[in-house]
């Protein structure tokens, strides 16, 4: 009979000692009674890669199911790169990170593909994945990010739960979403932010899919999201880009959500 693929989890600090550790075959719980301290990683380890997992980096945080091609490595955010993320996660002495196999019913199911409440910057290994070519001055609450961390909430900007991707004015933004895989979907919704006056909008949107087929969106003031629908397509990633900004006072158009749904 063979071995068990294990799945480990630790906590390392900034001089690579690891601090707190645990492992199991179908799931782990690693308790934390720590005060985080800068420089501290949660690192999610798995025999079976690739493969889907349920990650917890904090219990404030939740659950992410995603896609996992190696080792993940998680930074624990602190100052600037933490406003971008809800004042409770990773604060206090007591924490909980957990992992496990995502069941076949849970990644096959029809759900929204995009979100991942624990994608960071960089190689990360673990999908979905979300890139820019601009990030408004490179502050955490303007990041790519933040349109795919499931918090649609748009009627202000900056701190949580006001994240958006800012595109600091560039008419040639373009914010691309990487499944780390073939997936199937026939359906994007998008958030626009609508802190008005203060925001302008898109009324046209350009997604391109990986397959070089591309959808053009029109879209409208709104806070609430515009969903558009196509075929079915299998597809690697999707990118907006061509985004028309509307003749409005504002030059601070931004995106707080981006939803793709299929299986």
């Amino acid at each position: 009979m063979g071995k068990s693929a294990m799945i480990k989890v630790c906590v390392i600090n900034k001089e690579g000692t690891i601090i707190a550790e645990a492992a199991g075959t179908k799931e782990v719980n690693l308790p934390v009674s720590r005060t985080y301290e800068e420089g501290d990683r949660v690192v999610f380890l798995a025999d079976e890669t690739p493969a889907f997992y349920v990650f917890q980096v904090d219990d404030a945080l939740g659950e992410a199911l995603v896609y996992v091609t190696g080792e993940v490595s998680y930074e624990i955010p602190f100052g600037e790169k933490k406003v971008c993320y809800s004042p409770k996660i990773f604060s206090g002495e007591s924490h909980l990170i957990t992992a496990r196999k995502a069941r076949e019913w849970e990644y096959e199911s029809y759900r929204n593909l995009a979100v991942n409440v624990m994608d960071q910057h960089g190689d990360t290994n673990c999908y979905p994945h979300a890139t820019a070519n601009v990030e408004t001055r490179g502050e955490s609450v303007f990041a790519a990010r933040n349109a795919i961390d499931g918090v649609t909430s748009n009627h202000s900007h900056g701190y949580w739960p006001y994240g958006s991707w800012g595109i600091n004015r560039n008419p040639q933004a373009t914010m691309r979403v990487d499944f780390g895989r073939e997936v199937t979907t026939d359906r994007i919704e998008i958030y626009t932010r609508a802190d008005f006056p203060h925001d302008a909008w898109w009324t046209k949107a350009t997604v391109r899919f990986s397959d070089d087929t591309t959808m053009v969106c029109d879209l409208v003031k709104t806070d609430e999201g515009q969903e558009f629908t196509f075929p079915p397509k299998k597809v690697r990633w999707v990118q907006l880009e061509e985004l028309i900004k509307a003749d409005d006072p504002s030059p601070f158009p931004a995106l707080s959500q981006l939803k793709v749904y299929g299986k």
